[in-house]
Parts: structure tokens; sequence; C-alpha cells
């Protein structure tokens, strides 16, 4: 039956910054659907432990500085490893962003963005990826994207690099990993009513710029994407790796 391939009874999964906001939503949506979910982040997780326990699955707490990523991938896979015995599913959702003129931007600001959004995703991935080809069963590797992959942006020059270079790095692993069975995409979140969107969704006039180009006339919530990462973290999505899927109301359509 075609709904038993959306189902990930047995999978275990980790999705970093999970503690809150759009991260939790994946990892309880993962859980939701049957995996259990090892939780990546620096804050608080009880709230999401507590959330991905009450649907009856297991759930760990692994608190990591993600900017640092190359030390602690290694250690994040070992732990969940160790918890689980297996990696099935990886989501690369902590991200972080700074707002400030192209001109004026800050090497500090620039070399914070790009160590989490990008460097950490690419260390991660590598150690599960080394996990999974031991394994032999294949895997998922959702990274996460943005509607700056698509478009340039204003005021966020490393945020919009790093989120380019999340797409063309999730082509190159999808390249690569395919014939170890392991699929890789990524989400590109729209505009999603988070923490990191409060500033903009303060200012009147930008606020009404925004949802005037949305087609959907609302922001998102962190809910309206559960769906999309538990279809390509399922069986039915095997066949599909590479490619940037946009849960935008329709902004890119615009």
């Amino acid at each position: 039956m075609i709904l038993d391939q959306f189902k990930l009874d047995g999978k275990v999964a980790i999705v970093t910054g999970a503690g809150r906001g759009i991260g939790q939503a994946y990892a309880v949506g993962l859980a939701e659907a049957g995996a259990d979910v090892a939780i990546v982040d620096v804050i608080d997780m009880d709230e999401t432990i507590a959330a991905i326990e009450k649907l009856g699955r297991r759930a760990i707490g692994i608190k990591a500085d993600l900017s640092k990523g190359e030390k602690e991938a290694p250690k994040i896979v070992a732990k969940v490893v160790k918890a689980f015995k297996k990696v099935d599913i990886l989501v690369n959702n902590a991200g972080i962003i700074r707002r400030e003129p192209f001109a004026e931007h800050s090497a500090k600001n620039w070399n914070d963005v790009i160590a989490i959004n990008l460097s950490t995703p690419f260390f991660l991935s590598q150690a599960v990826v080394r996990q999974m080809q031991k394994q032999g069963r294949g895997g998922k590797i959702i990274n996460i994207a943005s509607m700056l992959s698509f478009q340039g942006g204003i005021l966020v020059p490393g945020y919009a690099a790093s989120k380019g270079g999340i797409k063309s790095l999730t082509m190159l692993m999808a390249n690569e990993l395919s014939k170890d069975g392991i699929c890789v995409n990524a989400i590109a979140p729209g505009y999603i009513a988070t923490a990191n969107t409060a500033p903009i969704r303060a200012d009147k006039k930008r606020n009404k710029a925004i949802l005037d180009r949305i087609p959907a006339g609302r922001w998102g919530t962190p809910d309206d994407l559960k769906g999309i990462c538990v279809f390509l973290a399922a069986p039915a999505s095997d066949y599909m790796t590479g490619y940037t899927y946009a849960c935008d109301g329709g902004w890119l359509a615009r």
C-alpha cells in the first residue's frame, strides 16, 4: 500500500537545531511517522524530547557547539550509534542569520554564519555518510536551504552565500552518494514565522510587502514543513535525489 511508503518505523534520525521552531517540527514529524530521533542543539531540548516520547518513540538530546562542526560531528554520530545502534536519516537544520549591509558586514558575522550553516552540514554529513556506508543499507540526508538559495536577498550576505552553498553541496552529494543508496535532497522553507524572522514581521512595511507577494496570503508555520521532511526521509522518495524543494506558499512562483 502506498501509505506504507511514508512510514519510518524502525528508523533512526538525527535533527540538528531541534530544540525549538522549525527543527522541533521536523523532529516531531519524523517521530509521528515512526522514527526514533536524536536531537542536537545548544539550547534546552526537553520540550522536543517530551513531545517525541509522548508519541511512543525514543529520543535523546545531544548538546553540541555546532560552530565547531569538524570537531563535534564524529562525537555526535558516535553518541547516536551508541544509543540507537545505527543512523538512517540526517536533517541538517541548525542555522543562524546575521543582518548587516554588505559593505559593513563584519568578518565575525560572515565566519559565524558560514561555520554553522555550511561547514557543519558538510562535516556532519561526512560523519553520517561513513556510518551509513558501514551499515550498507543506504539512507536519507536532508539539508535545509532557503529562498535565498534561489534569490540574493538583502542585508544577509553570509546567510545568502551559505544557503546557495547548501543547494550546490546537495547536488554534489547526490552525485557521489547515489551509488551507496544514499539520497540527498534539500528543503527550502519560505517565510516561516519563527524567532529568526521576528524582526521582519515586526517591520510593518516589510511584513506587508512579503505577505503581498505570497500567493497563500500568510506566513508559513513550522508544522507546514513536516510533510516534505517526512516524504524526503521515507521510502516514497527513494528515486528522488539532488534537488532543492521549496515549501513557500507560492513565493517563487510569483
